[in-house]
């Protein structure tokens, strides 16, 4: 009762949150009554019943009833589950494009099994979004006996899937696959010359698990095609020179630490090792470029952090799933200066055949659904950028878990002193205790921490990720110490007891369950709660506690809280108000950045998005029709002629075709590279508009069409100056002598999409700037007329002095500052 009049008010205020339930209950009330009807028939007789519901054009009311009915007995029969009716209310608000919240442990997998094949037995093909590999193979296999049973295929995608696996699976009409997978998967087939080629299928139905991870965390980072132009090593006194450079002397590094850069000084030295050479001089690009890359892997790439050396090899972590992402690199030489700062192989370079962010992918789909662990809080995004609302279902159990409050301590040490303290008192009274760290270096530390203590653990990181599923299965046994890196999307249910329940449950129950401890806050406090869900899955008792310090990066880098007067106790802990309201600041306005971070990346993705349909509607004309030979026939038409009368028609509309495709996409390359550069620049041009402001995706739009604006034209051009002179015999085009080739090889990667920090970037580096302590001295007073309301992040315009982050509030609120030392 109590979560439907919280739904009804949140809907009266127009605040995103959780639908009304109401419908669904009812239907699924009805789904009850008609579940008597079913329970007497034998497995074919099921199989026939929906297979006589099977239509083209989605399910009505009472279809999904009666389908919701057969398909709770296909799950109780064929792996020994029958749904909660939380469950089917979760499967009804999927079927009507929902994303649902549902905890832990509360049968999300088989609810969004049961959607995924209403969607399917309504005529529609569907595409189960998994965050990884593993997932989607297991979900796929341990679902597949009820989608047997309902008459429906079934397939599964990994990154180890050949082409023709992934044409096959793509036919199934459910099919799990990485989102990551599918992105690169259309990429490819954007890039074919021949229709055979393609794997994937038009887009109809996506169901996201993990919707919050992968629409929000991972939406804005594109995922990039290249192709191989050369192999790139940077040259050994670069990386010798670049390790000799003094940070704060040589280089600085930008307050988001997105960037880092030569000071004049440093420029000089480099120059002069270099043999008095001018880094600026056009002769000399290729070394500075040499220099900036080296200078960003040496600094801002942390080994075990953003990437692994593993086999001889650099590979990339993805942040956010502390995972290996395999088969991915960085762009533009810096993979070739990661790789020569630990002495590992140099790996071909390459450029940018095209990319596509996970958003835009996600969008180019027909329904869009999905289900999580915590989604209300990102309802308004959710709102805003998919037009999704959420669908809050009440646990089968109540939440009994216990979420201590964050202890908070002045010092990372002391913060890490007093964590293996604690895990140490806990540890002897044998209660399981799963921990969550952010990165991979992390974890190592902590296990060296807890070896030095004599606290037998294991660790879970992207290092051993083959092994993930059987660790955390068993971290709810009791006495079981287990660290692992990003628990978001693991995708594992940790029951009490183990896997099987078998190992001591009582024991774990009456110590209270599993107690889930943080070593840091996240930036969202929606990341900590996935953690937090871990514990107390299905009624069972559970705990959590965070520690974090003000050292912590997330209050350095996104609280200004060099205005406080700390007074920890002799541990270091931290329990005033002004410094608890610090760390609180500190991740609201880290959640404010990354919603902005989002939203600036989609509005520089946008008119690159139009831009590309343009270009894929001629290509596809190209691809499929004729539109090639009627073109260059038309533009080369002495050519064409002799050629169709030595060669045949078949034969030169096939060459032409090639060549098209050659062009199109060559320009297409040119032109994101292009818009690479151009974003890296494009905020400085707000610079040069004097009195007048200039908005920068204003100038990039201006200069981006500009750029498109002859681009096919140009293509055809180029194709029809390519088609005079092309090598094209009997056997058809000789691309290679025609000038006109291949890449020789394709590899995928995903960046962070936001080169130059936004505008929230910007206006806490000038607070931090503004109040900086100078040594010695009073804090330096921020002047009224160097802020007004615009200047100030959304969440702080319009707030009494009261409710401001203490750090904020006017200095008269405050009692004087003792400055003597």
């Amino acid at each position: 009762m109590a979560l439907k009049i919280a739904s009804r008010f949140r809907r009266l205020l127009q605040r995103p949150g959780s639908i009304d339930l109401g419908p669904y209950e009812r239907l699924t009330q009805l789904v009850g009554e008609a579940e008597e009807s079913v329970v007497s028939l034998t497995d074919e007789e099921l199989t026939l019943a929906v297979a006589e519901l099977r239509t083209t054009g989605g399910l009505h009311e009472d279809e999904q009833i009666e389908f919701l009915a057969l398909a709770r007995e296909a799950g109780k029969r064929a792996i020994g589950e029958r749904a909660f009716d939380g469950q089917v209310v979760g499967a009804l608000a999927m079927m009507q494009g929902r994303v649902v919240e549902m905890a832990t442990g509360e049968g999300k997998t088989l609810a969004g099994a049961f959607a995924a094949a209403g969607y399917a037995i309504g005529g529609r093909k569907v595409h189960v979004l998994a965050v990884n590999d593993y997932l989607a193979r297991r979900d796929a296999e341990w679902m597949g006996p009820v989608y047997e049973l309902l008459g429906v295929t079934v397939s599964h995608i990994g990154q180890a899937s050949t082409p023709d696996e992934r044409r096959t699976a793509y036919q199934a009409e459910v099919c799990y696959v990485p989102v990551s997978e599918v992105g690169f998967d259309i990429l490819r087939d954007r890039l074919v010359t021949d229709v055979a080629d393609r794997v994937t299928v038009k887009p109809d139905v996506a169901l996201v698990d993990e919707a919050d991870s992968v629409l929000i965390d991972e939406a804005r980072v594109p995922l990039v095609l290249a192709g191989a132009t050369r192999t790139e090593a940077l040259d050994e006194d670069v990386v010798q020179l670049v390790r000799t450079l003094r940070a704060g002397v040589d280089y600085e590094i930008d307050g988001d630490g997105r960037t880092v850069a030569l000071t004049d000084k440093g420029t000089d030295k480099v120059e002069e090792a270099l043999g008095g050479i001018n880094l600026y001089e056009d002769d000399h690009l290729d070394r500075l470029t040499q220099i900036n890359v080296a200078l960003h892997a040496e600094v801002l790439l942390r080994k075990d952090v953003d990437y692994l050396v593993r086999d001889g090899k650099v590979s990339l972590i993805n942040n956010n799933r502390g995972r290996i992402a395999k088969l991915q690199r960085w762009p533009d030489g810096l993979q070739a200066a990661v790789e020569a700062k630990e002495a590992v192989p140099v790996s071909d370079s390459g450029e940018v055949l095209d990319s596509i962010t996970v958003q835009a992918l996600v969008t180019g789909y027909k329904t869009l659904c999905g289900m999580t662990g915590t989604a209300v809080v990102v309802g308004e995004s959710l709102q805003e950028f998919y037009d999704v609302e959420v669908a809050v279902v009440p646990p089968n159990k109540p939440n009994i878990r216990v979420d201590e409050p964050d202890r908070l301590y002045l010092t990372v040490e002391q913060k890490n002193a007093a964590l293996v303290e604690h895990i140490a008192e806990v540890h002897e009274t044998g209660r399981p205790i799963l921990i969550g760290t952010h990165s991979v270096e992390e974890s190592e530390q902590l296990s060296d921490r807890l070896e030095a203590a004599e606290i037998p653990h294991v660790v879970l990181n992207a290092k051993n990720d083959a092994e993930e599923a059987a660790i955390i299965a068993e971290a709810g046994v009791p006495g079981t110490v287990t660290v692992s890196t990003q628990m978001a999307g693991r995708g594992t249910d940790i029951r009490l007891g183990g896997r099987d329940e078998s190992h001591d449950k009582e024991k774990a129950l009456e110590l209270g369950g599993l107690y889930v401890i943080g070593t840091g806050l996240h930036a969202s406090r929606r990341l900590d709660d996935q953690l937090r869900g871990r514990a107390g899955r299905q009624g069972d008792p559970g705990g959590s506690l965070f520690f974090a310090s003000l050292a912590d990066e997330l209050v350095t880098r996104y609280s200004v809280s060099s205005g406080l007067r700390p007074n920890p106790d002799s541990t270091g802990r931290l329990t005033d108000r002004k410094s608890i309201g610090v760390l609180e600041h500190a991740q609201r306005v880290a959640d404010g950045a990354n919603a902005e971070l989002h939203r600036t990346t989609w509005s520089y993705h946008r008119l690159t998005g139009q831009q590309r349909a343009i270009l894929l509607d001629t290509r596809e004309k190209v691809l499929v029709d004729d539109l090639a030979a009627e073109e260059l026939a038309e533009r080369a038409k002495e050519r064409y002629d002799e050629l169709v009368e030595e060669l045949g028609e078949d034969v030169v509309k096939d060459a032409a075709r090639r060549i098209a495709l050659h062009h199109l996409d060559r320009r297409w390359t040119d032109h994101l590279a292009y818009l690479a550069d151009l974003r890296e620049g494009i905020h400085l041009r707000s610079l040069a508009g004097g009195i007048v402001h200039l908005k920068p995706i204003d100038e990039f739009n201006k200069s981006a069409i500009a750029s498109f604006d002859t681009l096919i034209a140009d293509a055809w051009n180029d194709a029809a100056e390519t088609f005079k002179t092309a090598e094209i015999t009997a056997d058809g085009l000789d691309e290679a002598a025609s000038g006109v080739p291949r890449p020789t090889a394709t590899w995928t990667y995903l960046v962070n999409d936001n080169p130059f920090g936004t505008e929230a970037d910007r206006i806490l580096g000038r607070l931090r700037n503004a109040i900086k302590p100078q040594s010695g001295a009073e804090s330096e007073e921020i002047l009224p007329e160097e802020f007004d309301e615009e200047d100030l992040p959304e969440e702080l315009r319009d707030v009494d002095n009261e409710d401001l982050p203490d750090e904020l509030r006017d200095a008269d609120d405050d009692e004087p500052t003792d400055t003597k030392k």
